[in-house]
C-alpha cells in the first residue's frame, strides 16, 4: 500500500500525498506511485489538469523519506528522466497545480516549484533545507530559484536552509495566491475548474510556448510564437471561440 490517494473531480485529477506520520515525505513506493499516477492522468483524454496536495494541515511534502534513505541510500525518490516523485524533470502536456497545505521543504519544495500554479495556506513554510543534512537541492529547486528569484534571496535560501512563510514566497512571485488553510483546496479546485472551461488546446499551446520562450532570445521567441499562432488560427477551438463571441453565448470547446 502506498501513501498516495487519487481522486477525480470532474476533469481534474487530485493527487494527495498521505504519509502524515512522516510529514508526507516520499518513500520509494509513494514516489513510484506518484509517477505512475501522473503518467496515467497525462494519457487520459478526460483529464485536463492535475492538482497535488498533502494530507492534513502540517505538511505538503517534506521531501525524501530520510529514515528510508538511511536504510537503502539517498536518491530513492528519483525517477529516471522524470526527477523527484516523477515530477521535477517531467515534460508534461497538462497543467499541474499545487495546493500547499503546510510545510514544503527540500524535495517537497522542488515538487512545488515544478508546478504551474501554487496556492498556499497562510501558515505554510517553504524552502530548501537540504544543506542541514549535507545535501543540496539538485533535483530542480536551485535551478528554478535561479530563474525566478533575485540572486541574493535565492542564495540565502540555498545556503542557510531557512524556511520562508507563504506570503514572502507570494511577494517573490513563486506563490500564486495565499489563503486560510480551510479554504485552500476548495479554492484551488475552483480556479482549476474555471481554467478548464477555456480551450484545452489553447491552454496547452500557451503553456508550452511560455516554457519554450523562457529559454530563447526575444526575437526567436516571437518568430516561434507567430508561426505557431498562425497555424492555429483556423483550429476548431479558434473558430468556436470567435463564433461564440459574435453570437453572445458560451463557447463549447473540444477536449483535445
Amino acid at each position: 500500500m502506498t501513501g498516495l490517494k487519487i481522486e477525480r473531480h470532474a476533469a481534474i485529477c487530485l493527487l494527495t500525498i498521505d504519509r502524515t506520520e512522516t510529514r508526507n515525505a516520499l518513500d520509494a513506493a509513494t514516489s513510484h506511485a506518484l509517477d505512475v499516477a501522473i503518467t496515467a492522468a497525462e494519457d487520459d483524454p478526460e483529464i485536463g489538469a492535475l492538482v497535488i496536495t498533502g494530507a492534513g494541515d502540517r505538511a505538503f511534502c517534506a521531501g525524501m523519506d530520510l529514515k528510508e534513505a538511511a536504510q537503502i541510500g539517498a536518491g530513492h525518490g528519483l525517477v529516471p528522466g522524470r526527477g523527484f516523485g516523477g515530477v521535477t524533470e517531467r515534460k508534461r502536456s497538462k497543467p499541474l497545480i499545487a495546493a500547499v497545505n503546510g510545510t514544503a521543504v527540500a524535495g517537497g519544495f522542488e515538487i512545488m516549484m515544478a508546478c504551474d500554479m501554487v496556492f498556499a495556506a497562510d501558515h505554510a513554510l517553504m524552502g530548501l533545507s537540504e544543506v542541514k543534512r549535507g545535501l543540496f537541492a539538485f533535483a530542480g529547486g536551485i535551478q528554478r530559484l535561479a530563474r525566478q528569484v533575485p540572486r541574493a534571496t535565492a542564495l540565502a535560501m540555498i545556503m542557510t536552509g531557512e524556511l520562508l512563510p507563504a506570503r514572502r514566497l507570494y511577494e517573490l512571485g513563486i506563490v500564486t495566491e495565499v489563503l486560510p488553510g480551510p479554504e485552500l483546496l476548495a479554492r484551488t479546485l475552483a480556479v482549476t475548474g474555471a481554467m478548464l472551461e477555456n480551450s484545452w488546446e489553447a491552454i496547452r499551446n500557451g503553456r508550452e510556448l511560455y516554457e519554450l520562450a523562457s529559454g530563447m532570445d526575444i526575437d526567436t521567441a516571437l518568430a516561434v510564437g507567430n508561426a505557431w499562432g498562425k497555424a492555429t488560427l483556423s483550429s476548431a477551438d479558434s473558430r468556436e471561440g470567435v463564433a461564440a463571441y459574435t453570437q453572445k453565448r458560451e463557447a463549447r470547446f473540444t477536449r483535445d
